[in-house]
């Protein structure tokens, strides 16, 4: 099965101590390219968490996001900021005695002031917070998986159904092809009456080498046989397992080339509406191509 590139995921995990909530959302990418966005000291689980996230994403822009909530006062250590604490000191005493101010300075005023005292947390057992975080990821990769799946599913229904359009574009110029170089022919040959008026014999052997050479240069069989290759290529692709967007991508380069090729070398105005027609839906096939992993 095929997977999109986008999706979202959420998953949340508590072992009692503490609650970690992981988001994951993903966005198309040439590439693999993972960014964990968490506090500061939690960072010694940021291999954990991409090499989790990699289980799942292999191709595309992942953005994992980490919030960890409800710490116990065990993981909490609330420390005096005394250089702090001496300024504030300081600068009252002098604010006091410079504008002759009433009031004293006492532990509640200055236990107050901003970053006095600061409730810091302690992590003690990384081994134990990281396991929290990898669940919690877990979950949220498993819920992504989930909808990428669903989105790539439908994403190969709409592709499987612009294949077999392709498919029938194909078959009409197949159809017309044997038919373009008989039709010059004729044309020519009448042309050619049309002129010398039935005064001089029409040379018969001069038209059949000016055909043949106009068949040769506007032979599109070996175009319309790697088209149908790559037709069943397709079908192959969207129907089998793992990343396939980038081999899909060439492959859509492949048929757009073979398309243009047909259409420079047809000399055929009905053969040409009909590339036009299958070019449209190469170009809607590749922009479809680019949302799969």
């Amino acid at each position: 099965m095929i997977k999109s590139m986008t999706g979202f995921g959420r998953g949340e995990y508590s072992d009692g101590k503490r609650t970690v909530t992981a988001e994951i959302k993903t966005v198309n990418h040439r590439y693999s390219d993972i960014s964990v966005k968490m506090p500061k000291r939690y960072s010694f689980a940021e291999d954990k968490i991409k090499s989790i996230i990699k289980g799942k994403v292999k191709r595309g822009k992942a953005d994992v996001s980490i919030m960890v909530e409800n710490i116990t006062e065990g993981d909490i250590t609330v420390k005096l900021n005394a250089p702090i604490a001496r300024q504030y000191i300081d600068n009252l005493r002098e604010l006091k005695s410079e504008y002759e101010l009433a009031g004293d300075i006492d532990i509640a005023l200055v236990s107050s002031m901003p970053d006095v005292l600061k409730a810091i947390p302690d992590v003690e057992d990384e081994e134990e917070v990281a396991a929290v975080i990898c669940k919690a990821c877990e979950i949220a990769a498993e819920n992504l998986d989930e909808m990428r799946i669903r989105e790539g599913a439908k994403l190969a229904e709409d592709l499987l159904m612009r294949k077999d359009l392709f498919s029938g574009i194909v078959a009409k110029i197949e159809e017309r092809a044997p038919l373009v170089a008989k039709e010059y022919t004729e044309k020519l040959y009448e042309r050619i009456k049309e002129i010398v008026e039935d005064k001089i014999e029409v040379p018969e052997e001069r038209i059949l080498t000016e055909a043949a050479i106009f068949a040769d240069k506007s032979n599109i069989t070996e175009e319309l046989v790697r088209l149908g290759s790559h037709i069943e290529q397709l079908g192959k692709f969207l129907s089998g397992d793992g990343p396939v967007g980038k081999k899909l991508d060439f492959l859509i380069q492949e048929m757009n080339r073979e398309a243009n090729t047909i259409g420079s070398k047809s000399n055929d105005l009905e053969i040409t509406s009909h590339m036009l027609d299958a070019k449209a839906e190469i170009e809607k096939i590749r922009e479809q191509v680019q949302n799969i992993e």
